[in-house]
């Protein structure tokens, strides 16, 4: 198999180096060529311009800054028939899909990637990539793409989805962090440690997460309606947080919109539903 990289920036850099770490023949390209010149070192072959990088190519893996620049790299190499390119640039998923066509048009296989770990992570078994687009391609290079990341999951025929995915996923690690630092703000306003916070109430940060399956269920069936943990019970906490942020001078932007959003809910006639019936609210764009 021989695959070429394009794109040296710190993920393409880690890429590549899986890609020889596993004994590929690997090929690499960048704008920039200087930094080529580590990955030559460990037996890269440097290439000059796409199109050499590309030719003698099976496996295509573009990593830069934006689906634009990869489409403009792309055109850039010549003839692309025959080959599979792996697309693992960030970006949003009608890029992915629209990516996909234009590669497919020029008689090329398409699989699109998100990542989901950080530069040094790649190559280790419990790292995470999901993937999208053509199933064939991505089953018959499957062994080289698990050099990447122990945990390559194909998500579908949609090239989009991977996108999706790592949206999801971001979203939920910024509104998870931004809840802690708030909370993190409120405790050492007091003088309290954070690490002594976390550490009495692991098992409640552990539940936390382990509700997730069941809001997700809630979300797929539609269904929101709850015995107990109603959304009328939520809302004299969250604005017990809000006065307790006020007090102390804390921002209280966050558990505000946290306390608008539970609150229409209620005197929409939710009272008596799951935190899941927010989703109604995130699906409106007013």
């Amino acid at each position: 198999m021989a695959v070429t990289v394009l794109g040296l920036g710190e993920m393409g850099s880690a890429l590549a180096a899986a890609f020889l770490a596993g004994g590929q023949r690997t090929a690499v390209w960048n704008r920039t060529p200087g930094r080529a010149e580590a990955l030559v070192a460990r037996g890269a072959v440097g290439s000059s311009s796409v199109e050499d990088a590309v030719a003698g190519a099976d496996l295509v893996v573009v990593n830069v800054k934006g689906n634009e620049a990869a489409r403009a790299v792309l055109a850039s190499a010549g003839s692309l028939a025959g080959r599979v390119v792996v697309n693992l640039t960030d970006g949003t998923s009608s890029e992915a899909r629209g990516l996909s066509a234009w590669v497919a048009a020029r008689g090329a296989r398409y699989v699109h990637g998100q990542i989901m770990t950080i530069a040094p992570a790649i190559g280790h078994p419990d790292s995470v990539v999901f993937y999208g687009g053509d199933e064939a391609a991505f089953n018959d290079h499957r062994g080289v793409l698990l050099l990447l990341g122990g945990r390559a999951t194909f998500l579908g025929d949609d090239a989009g989805v991977p996108a999706l995915f790592g949206m999801a996923m971001n979203g939920t690690m910024w509104g998870t962090l931004n809840g802690f630092l708030h909370a993190a703000a409120l405790l050492s306003s007091q003088g309290v440690e954070v690490k002594r916070f976390v550490e009495a109430a692991s098992a409640s940060l552990t539940g936390l997460l382990g509700y997730l399956p069941s809001l997700a269920e809630e979300v797929d069936r539609g269904e929101h309606a709850v015995p107990f943990g109603a959304l009328k019970h939520h809302l004299p906490a969250v604005d017990d947080l809000v006065r307790e942020s006020r007090e102390r001078g804390i921002d209280a932007g966050l558990p505000s919109y946290t306390s608008e959003l539970v609150r229409a809910a209620v005197e929409a006639g939710h009272g008596d539903d799951s935190y899941s019936r927010l989703v109604e609210r995130f699906r409106s764009a007013s």
